[in-house]
């Protein structure tokens, strides 16, 4: 029944992505027959807990009991609960709501929308928080208040949330729901599976701690694969560019750029990954790649520098190598060929707005119409209003760069770009960001190099690899200067990731979670401090900790490029983020040292079978705090989700396959109960495969099941 609970809800996500979320919620979900499902399951295993007598062990017995009171919880907000949705305009009076089905539902009250309004960023549009003012007003009682992301207004068990709001900003959508008891139950199981974690973790007769009674670990063993690429070689001779010290002074500018105020040099290093890549170019800084596009752009027009990825467009484009000139769009283009792919065409569009200019945005001026603060560019349509010499200031000053650098007057050019910032200083004032984080930006884009470090560690983790196979053959301890040289290598890679987590910190003014780019690198500052907590215990702790780490890095500049650090989105500006990525980070760290440590088990287990044995011991006393974060994880996500959305579960992709993962990794820990798994090879076997649910959970729902937690992809 376990088994078939778990295929269930995996066959749910594929109908959700083919036929779509109301008929996933209706045919799957929503249906009684899956309730039934679900509680067939939990009085199964009640009556197996029974025969099993697993109170005389407390600890897993309020464990399992605290699944029992969520699925209660559960079960009492599907049968009692209320939910929908509100909307209003401003000024306008409601006394009804519309439930998922789509029947209007009435209200004990009503409730009316006072005003509503936009938030956003200092000097950008970029919105930072939803804010409607409702009154609600019943027969003998009355409140008023603010309704925002992650700020919630209740009323008599009734509960108000932000959802959406209308395009010309004249009215909200607000998520309705009255379920006093299900919550209540709910949250009173994820108390107690946290409390029977912890006693899990820390009782001598159970969990971990018996576990690590049962045997000594010595050396043990990984495998991992190696990744590595060799770059083309380039011509000598790079087209013109300004010197390095005054291309500098230019990136120092600000630029409101990805509806952020930023650095110029961040820009200048995007534009250079999208066109070929890799954050330099040919010795260049990102910098001088952009001031070449920006002053010499016939000369760079010629130079093939702009990567093509797929090989039928290089066939197309007539491509001896990679790398296109920006001529050879031309002929394609003229000719009058199906369209180019959309990446492809991407890159052409931005080389084009440099070479206009219309992509440097880095003129601040008050809108005479409403006061606000706007950026442009020097080709921007300006309003009629603007003073004379700002306007001559913005339509000018960087044609007089121009003179300067067909002069070659470097110094003077430089010059003029630390009165343009200057001139920038005063005019956006406090809207600016600070020096402290516009100085941190500016040493991040030089010190971010994801693929190098995940290349090194890789290279580095392969080695350790291979040196403590070689030891664990021979029947002996890894080397102690072997050892020191790997921890060093941890301690130097782990400072590394530190730094850059710290600096995108800084810059952002948030936690670094907020995406994909952002989670795998705390995935590899996970996997590295985790090495050098366990190394003297767990000898195969630095190979996997290096392969990890470097895999987690390479995922990070997957595509050759990563996010651009963007004002966070509303919904994530919960202090519940941190916690929440953080416990599922350390999962995933933790599940895939395990499953290089069944894939090495796996090795072990005919040639070596006592060291298999001890591999497994391993494994276990990695997968209890790995399961354990992860359903702390998934229950904070949910409790997050309750005060953002009004709902603690939602069926969504990533909730489902989390669940899964939680469900597939949860089978090895009752060797007890299922005999196989207490055999070494069946434990690794499944501790191996088992990695295809988390990466099913990160990567496949981001990248083909999409759903709500698409904007952390």
């Amino acid at each position: 029944m376990f088994g078939l609970v778990a295929a269930v809800l995996a066959a749910a996500t594929v109908v959700e992505k083919c036929a779509g979320a109301q008929a996933a919620a209706r045919g799957v979900y929503g249906a009684a027959w899956f309730v039934v499902l679900w509680g067939v399951l939990a009085l199964l295993a009640g009556l197996y807990i029974v025969r099993r007598r697993l109170f005389r062990r407390p600890a897993a017995f309020m464990l399992h009991a605290a699944f029992a009171v969520i699925l209660a919880g559960a079960f009492v907000t599907w049968s009692f609960g209320r939910r929908g949705t509100l909307h209003l305009r401003t000024g306008e009076s409601a006394a009804a709501y519309a439930a998922d089905g789509g029947a209007l539902l009435p209200l004990p009250f009503s409730v009316r929308l006072d005003a509503f309004r936009v938030e956003y960023y200092p000097g950008t549009r970029a919105p930072m928080d939803f804010v409607g003012s409702i009154s609600v007003a019943a027969s003998d009682a009355a409140i008023a208040g603010d309704v925002a992301m992650n700020r919630i207004m209740r009323f008599r068990g009734w509960r108000f949330y932000m959802s959406t709001y209308d395009a010309d900003g004249g009215g909200a959508t607000f998520a309705v729901s009255c379920d006093p008891w299900g919550i209540g139950v709910s949250y009173a199981g994820y108390a107690l599976l946290l409390a029977s974690m912890l006693a899990l973790l820390v009782s001598r007769r159970e969990g971990m701690r018996r576990v690590s009674a049962a045997g000594a670990l010595r050396g043990t063993a990984v495998a991992a694969a190696l990744l590595a690429a060799v770059a083309p070689a380039r011509a000598a001779g790079p087209p013109p560019v300004l010197p390095r010290e005054t291309a500098d002074e230019m990136g120092a500018l600000y630029v409101c750029y990805n509806d952020r105020i930023c650095p110029l040099s961040t820009l200048a290093r995007d534009f250079t990954v999208k066109l070929c890549g890799t954050c330099d170019y040919r010795g260049l800084t990102p910098e001088q790649v952009l001031s070449g596009w920006m002053f010499w752009y016939d000369e760079w027009k010629r130079e093939p520098m702009i990567r093509i990825r797929s090989a039928d467009v290089r066939r197309r484009m007539g491509l001896d190598g990679r790398c296109a000139r920006l001529i050879d769009f031309y002929p394609v283009m003229k000719a009058g060929e199906e369209r180019l792919p959309a990446d492809v065409d991407e890159k052409f569009n931005v080389v084009s707005m440099v070479g206009t200019g219309a992509v440097l945005r880095i003129y601040p001026y008050c809108d005479p119409a409403d006061g606000a603060l706007r950026w442009a560019s020097q080709v921007d349509a300006l309003p009629e209003e603007l003073p004379a010499e700002e306007w001559i200031f913005i339509r000018r000053s960087m044609n007089y760069v121009n003179e300067l650098v067909a002069r070659c007057d470097f110094v003077r050019a430089g010059d003029v770009f630390a009165r343009m910032r200057t001139w920038q200083q005063q005019r956006a004032g406090e809207a600016l960001p600070s020096a402290l984080r516009f100085g941190a930006e500016r040493i991040y884009a030089r010190a971010d190099r994801s693929s190098a470090a995940a290349a090194v560690l890789l290279v580095a983790g392969f080695v350790a690899f291979i040196v403590v196979c070689r030891a664990m053959a021979l029947g002996r301890d890894v080397g102690r200067r072997a050892a020191t040289v790997f921890a060093m290598s941890v301690a130097a890679a782990l400072c590394y990731v530190t730094a850059l987590l710290g600096l995108r910190w800084c810059v952002s003014g948030h936690p670094p979670m907020s995406n994909g780019y952002e989670t795998m690198q705390l995935m590899a500052w996970c996997a590295l401090a985790l090495t050098l907590v366990v190394r003297r215990r767990f000898a195969a702790a630095l190979p996997v900790g290096l392969l990890v780490a470097g895999a987690a890095l390479a995922v990070a500049a997957m595509g050759g490029s990563n996010p651009q650090i963007t004002p966070l989105v509303p919904v994530l500006a919960s202090p519940l983020l941190s916690v929440h990525v953080m416990l599922v980070m350390i999962s995933y760290s933790l599940l895939a040292f395990l499953m290089l440590n069944g894939i090495a088990g796996l090795w072990l287990a005919r040639r070596r079978p006592a060291e298999s044995a001890r591999l497994r011991t391993a494994g276990l006393l990695m997968l209890y705090p790995a399961l354990f974060s992860l359903a702390a994880g998934i229950f904070v996500g949910a409790v997050w989700a309750n005060v953002s959305w009004g709902r603690y579960w939602g069926w969504d992709p990533k909730e489902t396959w989390a669940l899964i993962t939680m469900m597939v990794y949860a089978l090895p820990l009752h060797g007890e109960s299922i005999a196989a798994f207490r055999r070494p090879a069946v434990f690794h076997g499944w501790c191996a495969a088992a990695f295809v649910s988390v990466a099913m959970t990160y990567f496949g729902v981001n990248f083909i099941l999409g759903g709500m937690h698409g904007y952390a992809a």
